[in-house]
């Protein structure tokens, strides 16, 4: 990037793991628990100059004393009852001279560096960037009362969304602030943003960098981990 932007990440870690049936960012994959692998990827990114770690208030004190080993960039704040909340949590827990920051899923344990850095990168035109992958199957819109299909989208239209997503502080607390007063709830925080007409546009993701979200997806970031992709 041509101007000197200070960069914060937050890692969302504080879901209650309903659908997977237990808080899946606490188990441990392989040797250490989930949300390490993602948050160590954010220690070895040279463009990230803070990083908070957004967990369920019950926990917080452990995770602090587990993290605070491993680097004096992390801050552990307890999250809120929606993600959104957790995400203005985190932005409460870095420091005021971040101005771009990073929100990933700690459920995407196998992202990168350089996508990170893509993203960052990416701010520097537009008031952000998000990593998403094209869609590589046909997608139907459904009349969810009877299953009936309405109509088919064209594929190479659809791109599907990923973590991390990466705006200009400003431009994201502005739009977690309206959800919040405008009680709006969405599942990620681009589709905020997109409704604010700000400029957001896409970084090219990888199929490596997916969420864990079901028992078999846990199983598939096992054999990703035995092959040693880690």
């Amino acid at each position: 990037m041509n101007k000197e932007y200070k960069v914060g990440a937050i890692i969302v870690a504080a879901g209650s793991g309903l659908r997977f049936g237990e808080r899946k960012q606490f188990k441990k994959l392989g040797t250490k628990p989930l949300y390490l692998y993602s948050l160590q990827k954010f220690i070895d990114c040279i463009l990230i100059n803070e990083i908070v770690l957004v967990v369920p208030k019950d926990l917080k004190n452990t995770i602090s004393n587990e993290v605070c080993k491993i680097s004096p960039r992390i801050n552990v704040v307890e999250g809120g009852k929606l993600r959104q909340d957790s995400v203005l949590s985190g932005i409460k827990g870095l420091s005021d001279n971040c101005d771009i920051i990073c929100v990933h899923d700690a459920a995407r344990p196998f992202i990168s560096v350089d996508l990170i850095n893509k993203t960052v990168s990416a701010c520097e035109n537009n008031a952000g960037a998000v990593v998403a992958i094209p869609s590589n199957d046909t997608v139907k819109e459904i009349d969810t009362d009877n299953n009936r299909i309405k109509r088919t989208i064209p594929r190479k239209t659809i791109w599907l969304a990923q973590t991390p997503q990466t705006f200009h502080r400003n431009n994201l607390k502005k739009a977690l602030l309206y959800a919040r007063d405008n009680e709006i709830h969405v599942t990620d925080e681009a589709t905020l943003l997109e409704s604010l007409e700000y400029k957001i546009v896409v970084v090219k993701g990888s199929s490596d960098n997916f969420k864990i979200t079901t028992l078999n997806d846990w199983k598939f970031a096992e054999l990703m981990v035995e092959r040693n992709y880690d």
